[in-house]
């Protein structure tokens, strides 16, 4: 009988606070660059360019580390309106932190902007030049970022709520180094239990 995980592996709590630092620098960024038309605009679209690509790239690299590791259960004592919340809020994280890079990228390219990330390296352009497109997609880039903010709320109240309310193990499942709180300790004795 295999032990049931109370953790996500470590290189996936290392992706997911590595990936919430970048999110939350790039909305801060991009806030930042809609805002102001100082001299500070073209450093800050530098660094949203290069930060967009680090975090497709991360957000891929987690996905995968997602279907090879998986993701340890959710208590079975949690409401399934909560279970259902969970996942489809997960799925929607997924989207955008693979959605917004592409979009970004996309719009870039509809412009006939070149994508310049740090060290002169440049992305191929991945639609060709349309002004309809890029007003399209640079209205979409723009209200999903919205969006996306919200959702990050949401996430972390809903953390906090597993973490100070529930005490269920939820949040110490991805807290940066593992926590063996009261839940999995009660899990553990139980699985130690019907092994006897």
């Amino acid at each position: 009988m295999n032990a049931i995980r109370h953790h996500f592996s470590p290189l996936q709590r290392v992706l997911h606070w590595v990936m919430a630092v970048c999110i939350l620098t790039m909305l801060f960024i991009g806030v930042g660059m809609v805002s102001t038309i100082m001299p500070k605009y073209v450093p800050l679209v530098s660094i949203h360019k290069t930060l967009g690509s680090i975090i497709l790239v991360l957000a891929l690299i987690r996905l995968v580390t997602r279907f090879y590791y998986g993701a340890p259960p959710l208590p079975a004592d949690l409401p399934e309106p909560m279970k259902l919340a969970a996942e489809l809020s997960h799925y929607a994280l997924y989207a955008l932190m693979i959605g917004m890079p592409l979009l970004g990228w996309a719009m870039l390219s509809a412009s006939a902007y070149p994508v310049e990330l740090y060290g002169g390296i440049y992305l191929p352009a991945i639609l060709p030049q349309s002004d309809s497109l890029r007003t399209l997609l640079w209205n979409a880039h723009f209200y999903l970022a919205f969006a996306f903010f919200a959702l990050i709320l949401m996430h972390v109240a809903a953390a906090l709520f597993h973490a100070l309310v529930r005490h269920d193990g939820v949040f110490a499942a991805m807290a940066p180094v593992p926590i063996h709180d009261e839940a999995n300790q009660v899990e553990s004795r139980r699985e130690l239990a019907a092994r006897r």
